[in-house]
């Protein structure tokens, strides 16, 4: 537990640099209550005015919270959100954000990635971080391959890349936590070719997952059972759900591939892409949707040059 608390010490003191006086929302469900609660108690500590809110867990990735939470969220600060579904990707969380609170969302986090990844250099991340989405804004079009047969191009002409640095230190900051990478919406319509999971998606994957991707659209997942989850996971959210969302690129050095999408996406020396929703990065697809697909072992090109060989960093 001591490891545990302190995790959450060092997100509420560095990451989030909360302040005596200051109004903190912690929003956390059942099976993230006992995390949620270190969480209030670390922001009680520092002399916040902390609350605790508990939710109904959510059914999706992107599900709502409630109206009434929704409302809430604007009259605070600072907000934290370990929860078992992200809130990430939602309106709400965006509104807030532009209300001029500074938030983190801790979706699914587990005990293990708490006390691994928290304990980071995050001003070392956040500099690997600002590096590369300077670089990648400044692409017309990237292309990703890998030893597992990944072949895909897409645009990202006029799109800004993001870093997520885990510093969320101003009104209206947003971050995961752990934090670590830099991402970007490619155009809609653009990516074509062939994406092949073999890290992590719905969980650790045994046997890739192969997604066709036409006219920036999954049109074909094929694969052993993980395929068959994804498939029914996308179901509800018909084309919008299979949009290619995102391309982002690892940059913690803590993070480890343990088939929680939250820390997986974050390991250094690996790309992702996700599916769904791309409207919190710049792009044009809201659905309540995002999942996130993790390779390994990727060379990276922006235009013409190689930002990535076989997971190890050019930069």
């Amino acid at each position: 537990m001591d490891k545990l608390f302190k995790a959450a010490q060092v997100a509420v003191n560095n990451c989030l640099a909360i302040k005596k006086g200051e109004s903190v929302l912690v929003i956390t469900d059942e099976p993230q209550r006992k995390i949620g609660y270190l969480f209030w108690e670390a922001a009680e500590e520092v002399g916040s005015e902390a609350m605790l809110l508990e939710i109904l867990p959510r059914s999706s990735n992107g599900e709502e919270p409630p109206v009434a939470v929704a409302k809430f969220m604007k009259d605070f600060d600072v907000l934290i959100i370990p929860t078992s579904k992200s809130m990430s990707h939602t309106s709400a969380r965006r509104e807030a954000c532009e209300s001029g609170a500074r938030c983190v969302t801790l979706p699914g986090i587990r005990e293990d990635t708490m006390e691994r990844t928290l304990n980071a250099d995050y001003h070392q991340i956040a500099q690997r971080s600002i590096k590369l989405a300077e670089m990648v804004s400044q692409g017309k079009t990237a292309r990703v391959t890998t030893p597992a047969g990944t072949d895909i191009t897409m645009s990202i002409e006029g799109r800004e890349c993001h870093a997520d640095t885990g510093l969320v230190h101003n009104p209206g900051d947003f971050s995961n936590l752990p934090a670590g990478e830099a991402y970007i919406a490619p155009v809609e319509g653009t990516a074509s070719g062939v994406i092949m999971v073999d890290g992590a998606m719905v969980g650790k994957v045994k046997k890739p997952i192969k997604i066709v991707v036409k006219e920036g659209f999954a049109t074909q997942i094929t694969g052993d059972r993980s395929a068959e989850e994804l498939e029914r996971i996308l179901k509800p959210f018909g084309q919008p759900g299979r949009n290619i969302a995102e391309l982002g690129i690892g940059t913690n050095h803590k993070a480890q591939i343990v088939g929680s999408v939250l820390e997986d996406e974050k390991v250094m020396g690996t790309v992702h892409m996700a599916l769904g929703d791309n409207k919190s990065m710049g792009g044009e697809v809201s659905v309540s949707s995002h999942l996130d697909g993790i390779l390994l072992k990727p060379t990276l090109w922006i235009d013409d040059k190689k930002i990535m060989e076989d997971g190890v960093l050019m930069v």
